[in-house]
């Protein structure tokens, strides 16, 4: 059984289906109860908001004791290698270590290393992959349509720089959805003609049943010589306005990962209005994430089965 979470992609169809319908027992009110106490690091190299208070709450409701490093007041600082940190966890007594880190698979080297043996989870990976948004992406969507063949869904925004828009167009694409991509050209990588067609976003808002955008780095905005647009420039050409947004299908649902840079990405009245999920999929994000958890702790036979209950 698989003892680390590091890629959606690297698990079955049957894995990821089993997934969302665990976490959406935890979110009917599942319990499990641990063997023994159990206990995860959380060491975030990036800022982070949702995804660290969203892992420490999914620990917590597992009856896990969360130990949070920053790496900024860390030996890190002293120059300790991400190996021998994660081996400093292991030796005082983690169970996993959680792991957001700017280096695109920073877990490759720890996982062919074999004096590593705690469970490492992938929390975002440079430009490369952040697996539990994906998770939480697609129970958001499976809740609103009960499938994903057939889907038409729309990712728009930095496709270059975003670990999210690669984890979700990779396994949507695998679930048989038809993604379009929007956005500026040079944030279009051209692997994702792999994935879907790219195209502009007013020639796909009103067919698509998802519109995923993407967070816009303001910090980007008029500092990079290759980017010939202010914000509010780009919030015309590429934003999802009021106006863009009367033209979704009814039954269209709107999402972003967050956090969201109101009237620039998406229009602020179109932030939670009735067709948006975005703090929805902050609220699933808890609970595929307790799903996440309670995979590798079984597979490391430290949930007692026989306790396992659901409280409805």
């Amino acid at each position: 059984m698989q003892t680390h979470f590091l890629d959606l992609n690297q698990l079955n169809d049957d894995k990821i289906m089993e997934l969302i319908r665990l976490a959406i027992e935890f979110r009917d009110g599942k319990l499990v109860q641990l063997k023994r106490p159990v206990y995860f690091a959380n060491m975030f190299y990036e800022n982070s908001t949702r995804t660290h208070t969203s892992f420490e709450m999914a620990e917590r409701k597992l009856g896990i004791t969360p130990i949070n490093i920053d790496p900024k007041n860390s030996s890190v600082k002293k120059g300790e290698t991400l190996s021998d940190t994660v081996k400093t966890l292991q030796a005082i007594g983690t169970d996993g270590v959680v792991i957001r880190h700017k280096t695109t698979g920073w877990y490759e080297p720890l996982i062919n290393d074999e004096r590593i043996h705690t469970s490492l989870v992938n929390a975002g990976d440079g430009s490369g992959q952040h697996p539990s948004q994906s998770l939480l992406d697609l129970l958001t969507i499976y809740d609103e349509f009960k499938k994903f063949k057939g889907l038409k869904i729309a990712i728009v925004g930095d496709l270059l720089h975003s670990r999210v828009a690669r984890s979700n167009a990779e396994i949507l694409k695998r679930l048989g959805a038809k993604l379009y991509f929007a956005g500026p050209d040079e944030w279009y990588p051209s692997d994702f003609d792999n994935f879907g067609e790219f195209t502009n976003i007013d020639s796909i808002v009103g067919k698509v049943d998802v519109m995923m955008m993407l967070r816009v780095q303001l910090e980007r905005l008029n500092e990079d010589a290759r980017e010939s647009f202010t914000a509010v420039e780009y919030a015309n050409i590429f934003g999802l306005t009021e106006k863009r947004g009367s033209k979704m299908k009814k039954k269209a649902i709107i999402m972003h990962p967050a956090p969201v840079n109101r009237n620039i990405e998406i229009a602020d009245s179109l932030v939670e209005a009735p067709q948006s999920r975005i703090f929805r999929q902050m609220q699933n994000g808890v609970f595929a994430r307790m799903a996440i958890l309670t995979s590798i702790l079984k597979s490391k036979d430290l949930i007692a089965e026989d306790e396992y209950e659901d409280i409805n």
